[in-house]
C-alpha cells in the first residue's frame, strides 16, 4: 500500500458517471493484440480486477465465455451493468462489488486476471498472490495502461491543446498543492515497479506490447471537465459545498483557451505487459 495512506471507500465517489466520456479509450486494437498474443478463442474466463465503469472489460468480453469486474466503488460496478445491458456484455458478464484484497470471494479459477491502471490503488503484494491462485496453471495477469512516456503533440490538428496544467493550476487553488486521494493524500503519489510484485507472487515474464495510439481525436469542454471529474485527485465530492464554483471557474478557464469550445487531442498508445503462472 502507499505509505501514510489508507484506501476508503470515497476515493472514486461520485466520479463514474464521468469516467466513460472523460477518460480516453485504450488504442485500437488493444482486443485484438492480446486475442493474438494469448491464443484467446472465445472461451475461458476472465476477471478485470478493479474494472471501474468496465471499460477494459467489455473491451475484451468477445474473446472469453465470462468475464467478471470486480470493483470497490458502489457507482461503477452500476455503471457498469448499465453499459453491460447495452452491448454484447450482456448474458456475458458479472459484476462484484468488493475489494481486491477481499478476492477470492468465491468467484472460481480464471484464464486471465487483467488490472487496467488500478494495480497501484491496492495492497500489491496481498492482491498479486491471490489472483495468481485464482489463474488456472499458464494463466495470464495482464497490466494495461496508457504509455507514459510518450509525447503527443497536436501540430496541424484544427483546435488548441487540452490545457492540463491550468486545470491541475485551478484544481490546485480549491482543493490544496497535495494530491488528494478519497479522505486521505498521497504525499509521494501512487507506488510502481509492478515487476518487483509480480516477480515476488511467482510470476514469470513479462511480455511487454505497445498497441500504436497517435489518432486525431475532438474533444469539448465537456468532455474535459468529465476528464475532471473522473479523477480520484478531483473527484465531485473533494470540492464539498463549492463545486459549483469549481464548474464555473472551469468551464471559463476552458472557454478561454478555446473559443470554440472544442479542443484536439491524440489518442495516447496503449502499454501491455504480460505475466504467466507456472505451468
Amino acid at each position: 500500500m502507499v505509505d501514510g495512506w489508507e484506501w476508503d471507500d470515497s476515493l472514486f465517489l461520485g466520479a463514474a458517471p464521468f469516467y466513460r466520456r472523460g477518460r480516453l479509450p485504450y488504442a485500437p486494437g488493444l482486443a485484438e493484440l492480446l486475442g493474438e498474443v494469448l491464443s484467446l478463442d472465445g472461451r475461458g474466463r476472465l476477471i478485470d480486477v478493479g474494472c471501474g465503469p468496465g471499460t477494459l472489460a467489455l473491451e475484451l468480453v468477445r474473446l472469453f465465455d465470462e468475464v467478471v469486474g470486480v470493483d470497490p466503488d458502489r457507482g461503477m460496478i452500476a455503471e457498469a451493468e448499465r453499459q453491460a445491458a447495452r452491448g454484447p456484455g450482456h448474458g456475458r458478464s458479472r459484476w462484484v462489488r468488493a475489494r481486491a484484497e477481499e478476492l477470492p470471494a468465491g468467484l472460481g479459477t480464471f484464464t486471465v486476471a487483467t488490472f487496467g491502471q488500478s494495480f497501484h490503488w491496492m495492497d500489491r503484494d496481498a492482491v498479486a498472490a491471490k489472483v495468481r491462485d485464482m489463474l488456472r496453471p499458464g494463466g495470464a495477469l495482464v497490466h494495461v495502461s496508457d504509455l507514459k512516456t510518450e509525447r503527443l503533440s497536436v501540430d496541424g490538428l484544427p483546435y488548441p491543446a487540452v490545457p492540463y496544467a491550468a486545470i491541475e493550476d485551478l484544481t490546485r487553488r480549491y482543493l490544496g498543492p497535495v494530491r488528494r486521494a478519497g479522505r486521505g493524500v498521497l504525499l509521494h503519489g501512487t507506488p510502481g515497479d509492478e515487476a518487483a510484485v509480480l516477480t515476488r507472487a511467482g510470476f514469470t515474464g513479462p511480455g511487454r506490447y505497445v498497441v500504436p495510439g497517435g489518432q486525431a481525436l475532438e474533444r469539448t469542454c465537456d468532455d474535459i471537465a468529465a476528464w475532471v471529474f473522473s479523477m480520484s485527485s478531483s473527484a465531485p465530492h473533494l470540492f464539498g459545498e463549492r463545486l459549483g464554483e469549481f464548474t464555473a471557474d472551469l468551464d471559463r478557464l476552458l472557454c478561454e483557451h478555446s473559443a470554440s469550445g472544442r479542443f484536439s487531442e491524440r489518442q495516447p498508445s496503449t502499454e501491455i505487459f504480460i505475466w504467466h503462472t507456472p505451468v
